[in-house]
This record gives C-alpha cells, structure tokens and sequence, in this order.
C-alpha cells in the first residue's frame, strides 16, 4: 500500500478537522472524498497518532441543544505546591466535566485552577459545586463562579501549518 501523498494528506487533515462523517464507514468516505483508499487514510489517522499530532478522537458535544444552559468554570486560588494535587481530586469529581491549570494574571486575576461544570438550572449547578467544595475542603479557599452568559461556537482542535497555505 502507498502512503498518501502531500496534498491528500492536507486534505484529510482538514476533512478530519471538521469532524467525522456521521457514516457507518466514516473512513472510506474521506477517503473517497482525497482519491485514495480506506486502508491508505486508517495508515495516515495512526500516523499522525503515533507521531503525536493527536491523541485521540473525542466529540464536542454541543450541551446547548441538550438543554444544557446553566454552564459554570469554578475558579480557584490554589498555592502553587499544592494545584496539581487539588486538581486531581477536582478532575475526578462527579459533574466536572473539564479541570485545568492556568496562569494567574496579577494583581487583577489570582485563580489558577479552572473547572467546568455544566446542568440545566443555575440553583443545581451551585449546590452542587458548593457540595463539591465542602466534601474536598476547598469552600474557604479564594474561589469564584461565572456562569456563561452566550454561547460561542464549538469546534474540535485545528492544525495549520505552513503546508496548509502552500497548498491552499
């Protein structure tokens, strides 16, 4: 089997970034779509698996239209030594659906641990990141609630390197 070449491959890649065809051979479609073979587009997927350009395939699931709108990111103050412990046990919690580091922004913004929970009402949603504070003893600890106020488009991760634009 050849592998595909350059400009299939950059054509998959952006077939892939626009999500799986909702197909029972998802991969022979794109590869009907690039000119090449089901088997040549499954070698490319586990490629670029094991060279690390990806890994895993997910789903973005837009909640929305499930009903979803009381969307929550807990933020917290955590100390430095002890983040990626507390992180941990938050990731792991019932309900968080996203849990990660991110720098702080001083003097305005001192919260460097981030969680996503998302329900249907907001009373539910805070009950249960209270709840959820408590029992990790974190309730003291300096902490924020910011419910989402408009929803933006959702997509999967996007890849552009420079042989995107030589082949635009």
């Amino acid at each position: 089997m050849t592998p595909l070449d350059d400009l299939q491959a950059v054509r998959l890649r952006r077939l892939l970034e626009e999500g799986l065809p909702l197909e029972a051979s998802p991969y022979r479609l794109l590869a009907e779509r690039i000119g090449a073979d089901e088997e040549q587009v499954l070698a490319q997927v586990q490629q670029w698996q094991r060279d690390g350009l990806f890994r895993r395939v997910g789903l973005v699931l837009k909640h929305r239209a499930l009903g979803i709108h009381a969307n929550a990111m807990l933020v917290l103050d955590i100390p430095d030594a002890e983040v990626d412990a507390v992180g941990a046990r938050l990731s792991a919690a019932p309900g968080v659906n996203l849990c990660y580091r991110r720098p702080r922004r001083l003097p305005h913004w001192p919260y460097n641990l981030f969680c996503m929970v998302h329900g249907r009402e907001r009373a539910s949603v805070t009950a249960h990141i209270a709840a959820l504070l408590a029992e990790l003893g974190l309730s003291e600890r300096p902490h924020k609630l910011l419910f989402s106020t408009r929803a933006y488009k959702q997509c999967g991760g996007r890849f552009a390197p420079a042989l995107d634009r030589a082949h635009g």
